[in-house]
Formats: C-alpha cells, structure tokens, sequence
C-alpha cells in the first residue's frame, strides 16, 4: 500500500526528526505534526545549562525557522491529541479537529515525575522539562543565593553546576549513594562528585525528603528525613520522567515501561510506530531485553529508522546508545549500556579531569564512559557498532590507547 498521510504525535526530537526524514527521503504525501506546546519545535538538552547561563537564544534552540515547515509542506499543528480511533486510522484533536492517517507515529515522549510531597508547589520550586520552565527559571537562578537540587542524575547536577557558575550556594539531596548511579559507573560518579565539590556544592547522599517549607508561598527550605532543614530560596528537582503512554494505553496498544514496539518499532498495530523516549523496543546491546532510552541520539535514530521504513526500506533498529551531558568544564559521553557489567579498565587520569572507563561483561566491551576525552568516545561508538574484540586484558597493557587499538583492529 503506498502511504499518503502520516500523522506524527509529539513535535519534540522524535517527531519532527521523523517529518524532516520523511520530506529529505521523497515522501510526497500528507505530513501532520502534532504538538502541544507553543511556538516552534526545539532542542531540550541546552535548556539545563547552556540557555539558563545565557550563552544562547531561544531562537537557537529551533530546530528549523517557520520557513521550513512551509517550504517542506509539514502542517504545524498546536493542538493536543485525546483519541486514537484505531479503527477508522484516525486521530482526534483537543479541537475536535480530526487526522486520518496511513501510519500513525507515536512520538510523545516523556513528563517528570513530581515530587510528591508537602510544599512541593510553593513558589520557587522548580522542574526542567519545557522552553516555557527555563524562562521561569532564568530569572529566579541569577537571583538565588541558597540553591537546594532533588535528584543527582544528569539534570540536576547541570542544574547545580549552572547555580553555581552563578556564585549561589548549592547543596544536592539523592536517595541513592552516589552522583548518576543509574547511568555511569563509580569511578566516574567519583570524578564528577571532586568536581562538583570543587566548584562549592555539598552533597547529602543516602536521604529523602520529607517536605519543602515555605513562608507565604514562597519556598525557604528544604526539610531531608533525618530532620535537618536546607535553606532555600530555589528548589529545582530532577528525579527521573515517566512516558507519556495515556493516549497509546487508552487506544490498546501494548505498554511495558513506555509503548512496546517490536525491532521495526511498530506497535502491535501495523499501522501505528512509536519512538524516542515512549518508546520500549528489543535493545540488542541490552541483550536483546526491551529497553526504554531516553536520550537525544536515541530519539533521532529510531526516527530516521521508522522514516526509512515507511519509504520501503525496513531495516531492524540496531543503532548503538549514547548520552553526554555537559557540566561545569567536564563532558561525559557514554556510548553502549553498562548495565550488569562485571569487570572495568579506566584509562587517563582523574587530575586532569580526563578520564575514561572501559566497562565490560564476561570480557565483552558493553559501554565506555569518557570525560573530555572525545577522541575514547569516537573509538568507542565503532568498536561497539560490531561485535567488539577488545579484552579488559587487552585493555589492561601498559600504555594502551583505544583509539589507536580501534584503528589497528578496524576491518
């Protein structure tokens, strides 16, 4: 059947990667994009750092200017989706406005888990999601001098780094033992929390919190479980996202941890596809086990991957993981999933803050961390792009060089 209308849910990076391919591809037909927010579609990983520092312009943050979505005959659409009539293959709008469609593409990404506790809508408390967030933000960031960060993942510890680049007084509140626990391995945790230290912001590991505390609806502090009290004219949480999967749940789609997708990415509905951070899919560097990414480079594969097949070249998604993060003077890449690895090499030296680890299951290579070492991260995206040779023996001889080692054992 030749397709001549997608209709894509979600303008974040998933679904305009998705409409761009499509129209860069030859598709001729209809092309609907869908999202809920104003404005135009933009890039989010700047929002925690570089715009709040105000080294950019939202205007920088677009992906394309409107031109482009006329020149390529991508119909914009600020609405919000509240049905999928999978029978008839179309979709109603919170306008009553209805799309029909040939293939439907479920790119609605992800929403933060709120705190959930006592004081957790004051004024002054803070979540990083949206464009309209950080320009709350911005202004209440330069202005703080007591900064209370929920959540050490990646977020929140680009938001620490920003408040206090900006002279604020800075103090983290984790669950967990140790900084991004979930994505990268102790030796590099360890690195990060020098660093983040150095720059003046105190870490309280290992504790929940019970409340925030406020005066006249403004926030002043934080209280932790063991009853100490934070002060705080700024609280800005971070503790994760949950998929926004109501929409697919409601039209009976098949959900485990996001929307489950088989290795084309298509739902259990052959005319429905979902990607980017909603998405679960057979994850073949998680040993095959359905795995939800959220990260940029995911997102923008799986799109390119479900718009080659529309075009009638299907190909299973292989694509191999990877995430940065920026904070303070230290960029993290981390390419491949770590999860379940048993054995690590570290190469460099945290002094210089140049540091990578090479992490490994039953000596197989499953991921490598590097920090301001681009050149281990560029070696790294290769090795893991095919079945990797390298040993922590290997890894482990006097003066080794991964990327040296990759180039030598290129085939």
């Amino acid at each position: 059947m030749t397709l001549t209308s997608v209709v894509i849910i979600g303008a974040g990076q998933a679904g305009f990667q998705v409409a761009a391919s499509l129209r860069q591809g030859g598709f001729a037909g209809k092309i609907s994009l869908v999202g809920d927010e104003p404005g135009l579609p933009y890039q989010r990983p700047p929002l925690s750092k570089a715009y709040l520092l105000g080294k950019i312009k939202a205007e920088n943050l677009l992906f394309r200017p409107a031109a482009f979505f006329d020149e390529q005959q991508i119909d914009l659409i600020h609405d919000k989706a509240v049905l999928i009539d999978r029978q008839n293959q179309r979709v109603v709008l919170e306008s009553e406005k209805a799309l029909e469609y040939d293939h439907l593409v479920l790119a609605t990404g992800a929403h933060n888990r709120a705190l959930s506790i006592p004081g957790e809508h004051l004024e002054g408390v803070f979540g990083i999601k949206t464009l309209a967030d950080a320009d709350a933000l911005a202004p209440r960031a330069k202005a703080a001098r007591n900064v209370v960060v929920i959540g050490c993942g990646f977020i929140g510890l680009e938001f620490a780094a920003v408040a206090a680049a900006q002279e604020a007084s800075v103090q983290v509140i984790d669950r967990g033992e140790r900084l991004m626990a979930r994505a990268i391995s102790p030796q590099m945790s360890e690195l990060f929390l020098k660093a983040h230290e150095s720059w003046g912001v105190k870490f309280h590991f290992s504790q929940a919190v019970d409340q925030i505390i406020g005066e006249n609806g403004k926030v002043t502090g934080v209280e932790k479980a063991d009853g100490e009290v934070l002060p705080a004219d700024l609280v800005v949480y971070g503790i994760g996202v949950i998929p926004n999967i109501n929409l697919a749940t409601e039209a009976g789609l098949e959900i485990e941890n996001g929307i489950k997708v088989d290795a084309h990415l298509l739902t259990n509905d052959p005319h429905i596809s979902a990607i980017g951070d909603v998405a679960c899919f057979p994850c073949i560097h998680n040993q095959g086990e359905h795995t939800r990414i959220e990260s940029v480079p995911n997102a923008m594969d799986q799109a390119r991957s479900v718009s080659a097949r529309l075009l009638g070249k299907a190909a299973p998604f292989i694509s191999t993981p990877w995430f940065w993060t920026d904070q303070g003077n230290l960029k993290l890449q981390i390419v491949g999933l770590s999860t379940g690895y048993d054995s690590t090499v570290t190469l460099g030296s945290m002094e210089t803050d140049q540091f990578s680890v090479l992490c490994f299951r039953r000596d197989q290579l499953v991921a490598v961390e590097s920090c301001n070492r681009p050149g281990d991260h560029l070696a790294g995206k290769k090795l893991l792009s095919r079945p990797p040779e390298l040993t922590p023996r290997e890894a482990r001889k006097p003066d080794f060089d991964l990327k040296a080692w990759e180039v030598a054992h290129r085939s």
